[in-house]
């Protein structure tokens, strides 16, 4: 385990989920007036807006919309991800296997693969390299191999619900997505569902300790959605996210997302989801949204 690893598994300790919340006045009036603030932020989307987020030691926590439905988009390679290294931690993959990616399996040109970009006819690359694509990259070739690697959605699905989770649904592939617009309302997440999946991460729940590690500097690393949870907070703060992105089609963008866990000044963290939904606004908008939100929630706990 390098450095960099042993530093981020110190910022990110496991939680203890026996842990109980602590709530007392004080404690109402914050979340209180924060939810006030996101729903002010939230009007200047001119579209549905959907957060949820929890102080991961104390319980407390706020949302807004947090039981709708919202599409994924790229958020899904998240859940995807923790598959893969599920199998891998029961000796059904390995991070050093060769896989044969052929250029049948490529999503569109009108998608983001680097993998894609960078090998045309076809590569042999290692799960671990698939991982980083998917991951850190949000390459869309990458993400459907895994999926392919892992046994497909059912197995994703059956996985997510040993956490209890049912209200992340990953249906489809990117290719499929790429395809017919309406198929990413099918890949769908409830903000409130997500952060039970990062607290699953967090608290090191279904992964191993080498997997969790890996993980984390996967999503810490990524370099999508700059502006979008990060974009307001100070520039040390370690981030590990996943954002999500749709095309604009006739004026409206069906997706801008980023959901992940922030490490607050006081050693303290957020697990925290923005889905921006169906906007009508530009992109500096709805990542300003974003951006928005994760600032009042640091504001309120830091």
């Amino acid at each position: 385990m390098n450095r960099y690893v042993l530093l981020l598994l110190t910022l990110l300790p496991v939680i203890d989920p026996c842990a109980q919340p602590t709530e007392n006045k004080s404690t109402i009036q914050i979340t209180g007036s924060l939810r006030d603030q996101l729903e002010q932020i939230a009007q200047t989307a001119q579209g549905r807006v959907g957060v949820a987020a929890t102080l991961l030691e104390t319980g407390e926590s706020v949302d807004l919309r947090g039981e709708e439905q919202f599409p994924m988009q790229s958020v899904y390679k998240f859940p995807i991800g923790m598959a893969a290294l599920h199998l891998i931690d029961q000796g059904k993959l390995s991070l050093s296997q060769k896989v044969h990616v052929a250029p049948a399996e490529y999503v569109s040109e009108r998608q983001h693969s680097p993998l894609r970009d960078k090998h045309p006819k076809g590569a042999d690359v290692t799960v671990e390299e698939l991982l980083r694509y998917a991951v850190s990259e949000s390459d869309g070739s990458a993400s459907d191999v895994l999926m392919r690697l892992v046994g497909g959605s059912n197995v994703i699905m059956d996985y997510l619900k040993t956490f209890g989770v049912m209200g992340v649904v990953v249906a489809n592939t990117e290719k499929e997505i790429g395809g017919d617009n309406a198929v990413q309302y099918r890949n769908w997440a409830k903000p409130n569902e997500i952060i039970e999946l990062l607290k699953a991460l967090q608290n090191g729940l279904g992964l191993s300790a080498s997997s969790r590690a890996l993980l984390l500097r996967l999503m810490t690393d990524t370099q999508t959605g700059l502006k979008r949870l990060k974009g307001l907070l100070p520039a040390e703060t370690i981030v590990a996210h996943k954002t999500g992105t749709s095309w604009t089609i006739d004026g409206v963008t069906a997706a801008t997302n980023d959901v992940g866990l922030i490490t607050l000044p006081n050693g303290k963290h957020v697990a925290i989801a923005v889905f921006v939904s169906d906007a009508k606004t530009d992109q500096a908008t709805r990542e300003g949204v974003i951006a928005k939100v994760a600032k009042a929630v640091w504001d309120a706990w830091k």
